[in-house]
């Protein structure tokens, strides 16, 4: 076939620059939160991210040998899935649990739908729910300084107060990745400036979020509620570095804003009425459901084209 009839599966380049310098930016925009979360939990914080990243890799190189298909490992996709689902999870987690994750993340989530560009939901995200399914005790204890806690999400929660001073530097208990709010906001600028996301999705739901706390948190108009609301758990990690995913993302401008909206309203009815704390994975992978539909909805008439009426032609 000539190459100027070259088909292939999404997701497709429109411009000079392609999947693997796009993951490399996001692998750079990631790493102030990870070189924190090195510092704030110490070396198995950093042992884990490694392993994490290498048995995604590994079991991507694998699964491509076994079928007989061209290795992807290139395209660094598997990296930032790796990396992903660190920053994701405790820094106290057994690291086979941690390995059996990136394999789920890659073969059942990426891979048996087809790869980069077939998957339905964020693969770090279904291999993050799948994790707190299976070990549901080392997922949700974390430990600060050497002191085993409660994490600020789930002290509000229990209707405790917390300091959110703490909570935008990251000097607190939480996942990997998720506690400083200053990191992943420099990470997250760092993706805007070179174009790689925009502030829809984000924006939308930060924003549709904090208006949901405000009308049915039962604190009112209380902003130190708020402020420890939008900085505590993954929502800024979420909102800016998986709700963001090309693949399971929205195309279309006004579907970005829907997809937002349904995400902060999602996150908010799960950690306000729900039984934990946290909310983010869950709201994102049910998004992501939701893709398809949004899409449907959104996509902008071909220019031209009008209803046929009768039997008109």
């Amino acid at each position: 076939m000539s190459d100027l009839l070259n088909v292939t599966s999404s997701p497709h380049v429109r411009a000079k620059v392609d999947s693997s310098k796009i993951m490399l930016l996001v692998i750079i925009s990631l790493l102030p939160a990870s070189f924190f979360g090195i510092y704030n939990f110490g070396i198995r914080a950093l042992v884990l991210i490694l392993v994490t990243i290498a048995s995604c890799v590994a079991s991507e190189w694998i699964f491509e040998k076994i079928v007989h298909k061209k290795s992807t490992i290139n395209d660094l996709s598997a990296v930032v899935t790796g990396l992903l689902l660190a920053l994701n999870l405790p820094h106290t987690l057994p690291w086979w649990q941690a390995v059996i994750g990136g394999v789920f993340a890659i073969v059942v989530v990426k891979m048996l739908f087809g790869g980069l560009g077939q998957n339905f939901m964020n693969p770090a995200l279904g291999a993050r729910c799948f994790l707190l399914i299976s070990f549901t005790g080392p997922m949700t204890s974390f430990t600060y300084d050497g002191v085993t806690g409660a994490t600020p999400l789930a002290l509000l929660k229990a209707g405790e107060e917390v300091d959110t001073m703490s909570m935008l530097i990251g000097k607190t208990a939480g996942t990997i990745g998720e506690t400083s709010v200053i990191a992943l906001l420099i990470g997250a600028i760092i993706l805007i400036l070179f174009g790689v996301i925009d502030l829809r999705i984000p924006g939308s739901y930060i924003l549709t979020f904090a208006i949901f706390v405000l009308l049915f948190g039962g604190h009112g108009f209380d902003m130190n509620y708020l402020v420890a609301q939008l900085c505590g758990g993954g929502l800024m990690l979420g909102a800016f570095f998986m709700a963001t995913d090309y693949v399971t993302s929205p195309i279309t401008p006004s579907g970005k804003i829907i997809f937002g909206i349904v995400l902060g309203i999602l996150t908010g009815i799960f950690r306000i009425f729900g039984a934990s704390a946290e909310g983010v994975s869950y709201a994102i992978i049910f998004g992501n459901l939701l893709v398809p539909l949004i899409e449907k909805i959104t996509v902008p008439r071909a220019f031209g084209v009008v209803k046929e009426k009768g039997g008109d032609k």
